[in-house]
């Protein structure tokens, strides 16, 4: 665990999965910009986490680095016993870890569709279950969905079914806290310009996939940051139990 600095009691507190790289690591460092302490959550990159607190330090906020696996209850529990002996509690969940291994489905590996399951659906589960347990009245819950779920894209068969789970899961789970005050929200962005979307890509199919949103562009891990800052904070309150399609108008 690597700490930059102890937070005040009325200090908000946001845990991030997936803080190490991409749109985790964007989100995190917006979040802190934002006045929250973060939790930066990594599964095994232990020099970018590090990097992403040092960041975040230079830029006068607070966050602390802490590994866990997302599909692991025991420690994702110690993930949040982390933020809460650190900081004092945990108001905002930004869940953006993920995997994704695109294929036909007739060439899918089960291997691989079983990984993909147990990081995006089990992940998923496990850190939203903590989450409902232990978020303080007034926070919020975002996962990440992908837009290639409504695109229907060939080769996505399997990532966009562990994307259809978290979408079930995340409009049942804001129905079941009512009373808590807490949101709960999915992001889908489109295509992106991190590691998890260009690897594996040659230029061609990139380029095709840039010119299909309206705006003519990949998306950018600060464009999914900003729509995630605006779900953590007060001016999101009123948006709940819903999946934001942050893709440039590409469906």
């Amino acid at each position: 665990m690597r700490e930059q600095s102890s937070a005040s009691t009325s200090t908000r507190v946001a845990i991030v999965t997936g803080g190490s790289r991409g749109i985790g690591q964007e989100t995190a460092r917006r979040l802190a910009a934002d006045g929250f302490a973060v939790v930066v959550n990594f599964a095994g990159n232990q020099a970018h986490s590090d990097k992403t607190v040092t960041a975040i330090g230079e830029a006068g906020g607070q966050a602390i680095a802490i590994r866990a696996d997302v599909a692991d209850e025991t420690e994702v529990s110690a993930l949040f016993d982390a933020a809460e002996s650190t900081y004092g509690g945990v108001d905002v969940v930004v869940h953006a870890a993920g995997v994704m291994t695109p294929a036909p489905l007739v060439d899918t590996d089960l291997d691989v569709l079983d990984r993909m399951h147990r990081t995006n659906i089990r992940g998923t589960f496990v850190v939203d279950q903590q989450a409902a347990r232990r978020l303080r009245a007034g926070g919020a819950i975002i996962n990440f969905s992908s837009s290639v779920l409504a695109l229907a894209l060939p080769g996505y068969s399997a990532y966009a079914a562990t994307k259809g789970a978290v979408e079930a899961m995340t409009l049942i789970l804001a129905r079941e806290m009512r009373g808590r005050d807490i949101t709960v929200n999915a992001v889908a962005p489109g295509p992106t310009a991190t590691a998890l979307f260009l690897d594996g890509k040659d230029e061609q199919t990139i380029a095709r996939l840039a010119a299909q949103p309206p705006l003519e562009r990949l998306g950018a891990p600060r464009d999914i940051a900003e729509v995630v800052s605006f779900l953590a904070g007060s001016a999101g309150r009123w948006v709940n139990g819903q999946v934001v399609r942050a893709n440039g108008g590409i469906a």
